[in-house]
């Protein structure tokens, strides 16, 4: 395992730039967002180079979970409004798509069905349009201390890109148009009672518990995991005959292609060795 690797390291398979930042520890990936003079507000250049990352770590077997972060005491102060907005006026409608499509490429339509877990772990401030990476991340963890906010209607702007979409798959419908209508910010602890994180924390025990979760992911069999959390968000959109059908089909997909053979180990120890038990851990893997 190779420790803590920059993305602009000398590790030419870890491309990246000056706007993101990647550690390598123990196999979690630590992705940081990379511009802490912003807040870690994300910019074209910024999304290009995450795209790159995220694809780059997608193959690599030193990543088992990667943790989406920022530097510094920010998450993201959500879209650069200046080199988003303003500075691409300019430009051809296919040339200010293009800038666009990348950006949606990375923060969802990617990160989204990412191959391997994904924990998003907010430090600090959470605007705008750094919900939608939040929120396509499997799994969320934020610092008490914390500040989330959907401020756009303070700009005489609307939630728009796909914020408001992604809020709305995770945050029941009185708090999220509380918090799209009247701006407020709102600490960790109330992003966690909203669901929109899945546990807050102190900001000193943070990484340390961003680490344990990601450890338990580790310890699955990976293949399985990466079939139930894409399965999930699939069925999302389903009737319940279409979703049986469909999670039959993806069961059989697992068992040919889990090189782990997961499924008969696991009913082997449990059955015949009678050596785990499947609702308090997980079945012994050689790795």
């Amino acid at each position: 395992m190779t420790q803590s690797k920059s993305a602009h390291s000398e590790d030419s398979r870890l491309p990246g730039g000056n706007t993101v930042k990647v550690e390598l520890e123990n196999g979690i990936a630590w992705v940081m967002m990379n511009r802490p003079e912003k807040r870690n507000a994300i910019s074209p250049t910024l999304a290009s180079e995450m795209l790159s990352v995220i694809e780059d770590l997608a193959t690599d077997d030193r990543c088992g979970v990667l943790v989406l972060t920022g530097a510094g005491d920010s998450f993201s102060a959500g879209m650069d409004l200046k080199e988003y907005f303003r500075d691409t006026d300019h430009l051809s409608p296919e040339e200010r798509g293009r800038i666009f499509r990348v950006n949606a490429q990375w923060q969802w339509r990617r990160l989204m069905y990412y191959p391997k877990p994904t924990i998003a772990m907010i430090n600090g401030w959470c605007f705008g349009g750094a919900f939608t990476p939040m929120i396509s991340c499997d799994l969320a963890v934020a610092a008490d201390e914390a500040t989330f906010g959907l401020s756009e209607i303070n700009w005489g702007i609307i939630p728009a890109g796909i914020v408001t979409k992604a809020v709305s798959a995770v945050v029941n419908q009185r708090d999220a148009l509380y918090f799209i209508m009247t701006g407020e910010t709102f600490d960790g602890q109330r992003a966690a009672r909203m669901g929109l994180v899945n546990e807050s924390v102190p900001a000193a025990r943070l990484r340390e518990r961003t680490a344990q979760l990601a450890k338990v992911l580790l310890d699955k069999n990976p293949t399985v995991l990466r079939t139930a959390k894409h399965a999930y968000r699939r069925v999302l959109e389903m009737n319940w005959d279409n979703a049986e059908d469909y999670l039959f089909a993806k069961t059989d997909q697992s068992r040919f292609l889990d090189p782990e053979g997961g499924r008969d180990r696991g009913m082997a120890q449990f059955l015949d060795e009678k050596s785990y038990r499947p609702g308090l851990e997980s079945y012994r893997r050689d790795r």
